[in-house]
Order: C-alpha cells, then structure tokens, then sequence
C-alpha cells in the first residue's frame, strides 16, 4: 500500500522545504514568475470545461500521455510510447515511477480511469474522446484504447486528455465531471493532484492563484521557475500598470493600444504571433422564436438571406484598423491557417456590403430590420467586448437593433452552453491543429461525444453531419483533406456562423524573462525562465 499524505499537508512541507532548497535549487537561484491576463480559468476540473486558457494552467500541475512541444509535434509526456494493434487498437506503455502530489503512483488504473472520466455526459471534453469506444488494461503500465472506427487523430487528442488519480477521485467524491451548466461544485473544482512540475498551493478564484515546484516530478525542466503566482486582471489599464511598476512579469493579453509605448520601454520586450483561434459569431437557429425580439412567432435567423445580412453589414478590416490595431486578420472560415484542412478557397470572405445586407433583409421581410439579442464576453478574447461594439453600431446601419449585453468569462460560457443567448461571440482554437475539432464542435448537429458540443445556436445539416462523420474515419489525406474543404465551404454557404478574424497575440513582459511564444495562446511554464 502506498502511504499517503494529505495533499494540502503534502504541499505545505513541500513549501517549507522551498525555503530551503527547491528540487536541488538554492534559495538564491529560487525563480518567481508571475503573470497575468485578464479572466481566470473556470475551475480545475480537468474534465469539466474546455477552455484554452484553463487547459493552459492546467498542463503545469496535470499531465496527459502525449503533448505538442514548442515545434506542435506530438510527443509522450506520461506515456512512453504507442503502437497501432489493428486501425481500431492503439496500445499505450506508460512512463513508471511517477508519482501523483500525494505520493500515490500512477498506472495503469488511473489512466483508464482518467479517460473513461472525460467519456462522462457532465465532461466538456467529448470532442476529444470522440470515436472511443473503450479503454482497457492491459497490464499495470499498459492500455488499450479500443475505437469505433480508424482514427486519425486519436494521439492528438491525446494531448488534451489530463489523468487524474482515481483513488483521490474516488475518496473526495469527484468521480464524475462537474457540470458547467450547474452551480454544483465537486471537490475537484478548486482542488487539484495531478503528476506535473507544480503544484496547486492556493486558489481564490478571480483574484489570485499559486502554483509551487513539485520537488518530485519524474522529469527535467528547462527552465527555472520554482513559483508560479497568476492574477486575473479585468482592466487593461491595470493589468499595464503591473507590468510597467513590476508587479508582475508578463501580461499575456495587452491592450493593442498599448503596445507602442511597451515596444518603446527598454525595461520590457513584446512577443506576438498568430494564434489558432478564429473570433466568429454564432446565431440561435432553432428556437422557432427569439426571447427579447421584436419579431414574433418565428425566428428570422433561420433565414439564411438574414445571417448573410448580418455577415456582409460587418467591416472588418475596420475592426482590424481601428478596433484591432493590427493584431487580426479577417478571415471567412471557421479554422485558422495553422489547422489541417485549410485551404484559401474556404477562407474567401464575403465581401462587405452595406446596401446589399440591406436588400437582404427586404427580401427576408425585414425592411425596417428587427431587434435581437446579442451577447459577448469582455474579458476572454482581444478586445472582445470593443468589437463587439464596433459591430452593434455596424448593424445599427442596417436596421439591426442588437442589444449588447457582455458578460465575464466565468459566467459567460456556461450561459451560452445553456443555449440562452441569440446572437454570441466565441473564439475557437485549435488543439488538435486539424479541422475535424472545429467542424465536429461548431458546425456538427448537437449529439453525444462532442457532436456540436459548442454548436451553442444549435445550426443543423445533415449533408455536414454526413462530411463529418467520414472525416471522423478517414485516413487517406488527400481524400480527407478533400471532405474537410467540402463541409468548410457548405459552411460558407449556409452562413452557419459568421467569421470574423484570427487572432494575432502579443504577449508583453520584462526584458529578463525568456519564454517561447506558442500559436495555442498557452505560457508553458516548464521552459520559462528569469535571467
């Protein structure tokens, strides 16, 4: 039997021991890091709620068995390798000798466990368990992951699967995945005990997390952080002036508008790059009537000659000159260029086209436009809310009376899973760095295993559907990346949402801290370092 610790006595010797020493470290060379953005993540249940910057965080304290490095190569991390049995059988060796926070080892049972956990209905992780059919042991370091089909992205979603140990689970009653539409907490949700270079030392949501060194992780990091402290920030201006006074090291979601001034002070550097997210909006387009328009007994989003409306009222290369600074490039899909699959005819843009939106709707029986709800976040994406502005009044020229309302992130994405929005923005990265995550996400009817899991205006196509289900299997490339392009383009054409632009990141920071810019938006905090 494996003695335990309790992991908050677990954590707090290893904090007393930091004074010390940290991992071999003086106390001399004991690194700080800390940074800020402007949300928090949504909870640390690893299985509970998709969102980037919460997957970010969480890869520092819980580990999955395969992961991208800097060059997005997948690579094993809590597994050591895998060979493909049959097209339907992927068998997984596990890394031995690692150990979970508390002291417990993981094998075998916690990755099954862990797997079949984000199988759950309450998971958001549906979209990368898809075509699982089954996880087996096979010994006390090896799995079978057993699929309903062949699978050719199976070791990328991989990447997003964390492991959890099932005995901790068990014991604090989080077997299953904290539901985000529910104000229902598990024990999961603000604690945590994964097998990462950190650990969770404290948490008060939206106002501060530490994370410390775990001295006994199984692997060698580069860099030489032994402290993470990480503080929401809702204000641009505040979030710049911890920066500028040295309250915090880096802000990885800066004002556009400050950027020249921090590009200019010597103290600090900027880093920026185009991310894998697409900003787009999507429409309610199954409610047969909208809640707060003035348009009764039907939904005038289900008109396509509607959504096109609204799609061609939106310049965006004016919200990339003046609301953007620079730091979008407008696009007319929903997968950004980094992502399998893309292909310039896909992204033609729809051009704009004032007087033509305006025709549209006369067409559709809306001459006078209507009025409609329209819901945004204000601290999750650049600008968000900004844009979400500079489009009300776009629309505004067309008759289209949008009534803004903008939310914080906390509350903001579980409102739009409960579908309770008509109009929303949201913007979609791209772990897998293949389109199949978007189309099975965003465009794919509603259903089970992360069919349509943020398909939140619940669009509808059977002829997509059928697409999808043959990417899903399909492991010719040419033949695959063909199906890709047709249901990108079918997309287009139904106006099943519209594109707005990939965003371009900057992160700013002081000139001592090296850390590598990654396209996935996410600070891998094992390579960071304090010069």
């Amino acid at each position: 039997m494996v003695h335990r610790l309790s992991l908050a006595a677990t954590v707090a010797s290893t904090c007393a021991a930091a004074a010390l020493t940290v991992g071999g470290m003086s106390t001399a060379q004991a690194k700080t890091f800390k940074w800020a953005s402007a949300s928090d993540i949504p909870t640390w249940d690893i299985h509970s709620q998709n969102n980037a910057l919460g997957s970010g965080i969480h890869a520092a304290v819980y580990e999955t068995l395969f992961y991208y490095n800097h060059k997005f190569e997948v690579e094993p991390i809590l597994a050591t390798g895998s060979k493909q049995i049959s097209p339907t059988q992927l068998r997984v060796t596990l890394r031995q000798g690692v150990k979970f926070h508390d002291g417990a080892s993981f094998t075998a049972d916690d990755a099954v466990y862990s797997l079949t956990r984000a199988m759950e209905k309450t998971s958001n992780y549906g979209i990368f368990t898809q075509g699982i059919d089954k996880v087996v042991k096979v010994d006390d370091y090896t799995i079978d992951i057993l699929t309903k089909g062949p699978n050719p992205v199976l070791l990328r979603q991989l990447t997003e699967l964390r492991m959890m140990d099932k005995e901790w689970s068990e014991k604090n009653k989080s077997t299953t995945p904290m539901d985000i539409k529910s104000k229902d907490e598990n024990h999961a949700h603000r604690n945590a005990n994964g097998t990462g270079p950190f650990m969770l030392k404290s948490w008060d949501q939206d106002v501060r997390m530490v994370l410390v060194k775990n001295p006994n992780w199984w692997g060698k990091m580069p860099g030489n952080v032994t402290e993470i402290v990480y503080t929401p920030i809702k204000s641009e201006a505040t979030r710049i002036a911890a920066l500028l006074s040295g309250e915090v090291d880096l802000v990885l979601d800066p004002s556009p508008a400050d950027l020249g001034r921090l590009r200019n002070n010597p103290a600090l550097k900027v880093v920026d790059g185009v991310e894998n997210r697409t900003i787009f909006f999507g429409m309610d387009q199954f409610r047969d009537e909208l809640p707060g328009s003035n348009v009764k007994g039907k939904n005038p989003l289900k008109d396509v000659r509607v959504r096109k409306a609204l799609y061609q009222a939106i310049d965006a290369t004016a919200i990339q000159k003046n609301t953007m600074r620079g730091l979008s490039q407008p696009t007319g899909t929903l997968i950004p260029p980094q992502a399998n699959g893309w292909t310039k005819k896909a992204d033609a843009r729809l051009p704009y086209d004032v007087a033509g939106a305006k025709k549209l709707l006369a067409e559709a029986g809306y001459p006078n436009g209507f009025e409609v709800d329209f819901a945004c976040p204000n601290n999750r994406y650049i600008n968000d809310e900004e844009i979400c502005q500079a489009v009300t009044a776009m629309w505004a020229r067309i008759g289209v009376k949008a009534k803004l309302r903008t939310l914080p992130l906390v509350t903001y994405f579980p409102m739009i899973q409960r579908y309770e929005a008509s109009i929303y923005m949201l913007g979609w990265g791209v772990p897998t760095f293949d389109a199949l995550y978007s189309l099975q996400s965003l465009v794919r009817s509603v259903g089970a295993q992360g069919d349509g899991n943020y398909n939140n205006g619940r669009y509808s196509n059977p002829r997509i559907d059928a697409l999808v289900e043959r990417i899903k299997k399909e492991i010719d490339p040419a033949n695959r990346n063909q199906l890709i392009e047709q249901a990108l383009l079918l997309s287009g054409e139904d106006v099943s949402h519209i594109p707005l632009h990939n965003q371009v990141i900057p992160w700013a920071m002081k000139k001592n801290v090296d850390v590598v810019h990654r396209a996935d938006n996410r600070v891998d905090i094992r390579n960071v370092k304090i010069n």
